[in-house]
């Protein structure tokens, strides 16, 4: 077997995006795969190439800083993940689909025999995520599209710096590397929330200390309350949501209600933009864009155990092997007790 077939082998397995029985979608995961790891580079190479624009090389150099500190710092796994650099020619590596039923906040999953079940499907073409979008609509699904600028491949492969993590500033690449980093260094099969709010933490976390590192304010303490409650409206509608579609009601009068319940976000949304954060407009787009159940998956599987890991770092006392080890413990434990154990966390 040719060591190319032998990679496919191994990117049909791959634990980045969901799986999938055809044959057509996993021709796309693995040349989509195939494509990046084609495309990458050392990132010495492309900072000592003065042919390369100063800015990418300058925001190279402070990547590799952050990259340093993940390991040395934070004790994430060094190896040679985030020390490649790939250009793909375009702003997301893959556009990842979400999908729920129109009364239910439950996502359709999809499955790897390895990474275990997850919340959305991948796809590395825009193109392809929006016709797998257009026929889950045309079963009846709500449906989220949304471009995703890295993924971790769990030590499979190497993992790039891509152009698209260079787009949002320093400090966000930092912090990207530090999220997938964190995937690296954990992931508990089949528990999206799990490794989502693990991988949260180690970022928000990594980042505050971070910034100390370099000697520099601790992050605007505003933004970081806007975002905390634009994540608490979120959650709060999808409860009212999740409360709603258990009531037995006729669909055209759950359809009704439902469409209250998001309009009665966005007039929830106002009020706190023009009230308390003196009309920033920082989350008009995603609140005026059409909004539906699958629209707010991403923030139940983000950060909803972040509290819970934030506790028990401080148990660790703030020793990030410690900690690992701990988290790696609740790892092991069954699915009900994992659950319950995050809750005891978080409500400390």
């Amino acid at each position: 077997m040719t060591p190319r077939v032998r990679c496919l082998l191994a990117i049909a397995l791959i634990p980045l995006i969901n799986g999938c029985s055809s044959a057509t979608y996993y021709s796309q995961l693995a040349g989509g795969q195939w494509q990046l790891l084609q495309a990458r580079e050392q990132v010495s190479t492309v900072i000592a190439d003065p042919q390369r624009p100063v800015e990418l090389r300058d925001q190279l150099v402070k990547a590799q800083a952050a990259r340093n500190f993940a390991s040395q710092h934070l004790h994430l796994p060094d190896n040679q993940s985030y020390r490649l650099y790939a250009d793909l020619k375009r702003p997301y590596v893959v556009w990842n689909v979400f999908a729920t039923p129109a009364f239910s906040l439950d996502p359709v999953t999809h499955c790897f025999p390895i990474a275990g079940c997850v919340a959305y499907r991948g796809f590395y073409a825009q193109g392809a995520a929006r016709g797998e979008a257009a026929l889950q609509r045309q079963q009846g699904m709500d449906v989220f599209v949304s471009g995703v600028e890295a993924y971790s491949t769990l030590g499979w492969f190497d993992d790039p710096i891509l152009n698209g993590m260079l787009n949002w500033g320093d400090e966000r690449l930092a912090t990207l590397i530090f999220h997938e980093l964190a995937h690296q260094q954990l992931y508990v099969k089949d528990d999206t929330e799990f490794n989502e709010s693990f991988a949260s933490f180690v970022e928000q976390e990594g980042t505050r200390q971070w910034r100390a590192e370099q000697g520099l304010p601790p992050s605007d303490s505003s933004n970081m309350q806007q975002r905390e409650q634009f994540i608490t409206l979120v959650l709060d509608t999808r409860q009212r949501l999740k409360t709603l579609y258990a009531q037995p009601l006729p669909a055209a009068e759950m359809q009704q209600r439902k469409a209250a319940e998001f309009e009665r976000m966005r007039r929830d949304y106002r009020q706190l933009r023009n009230k308390q954060w003196a009309g920033n407009p920082r989350y008009d787009a995603w609140v005026n864009g059409p909004l539906n159940n699958a629209k707010l998956l991403p923030f139940g599987l983000y950060g909803q155990w972040v509290p819970a890991f934030a506790a028990l770092f401080k148990h660790a006392g703030g020793d990030w092997p410690s900690f690992y080890a701990e988290v790696e413990q609740l790892g092991k434990l069954p699915p009900e007790q994992r659950k319950a154990a995050l809750q005891q966390w978080a409500g400390r």
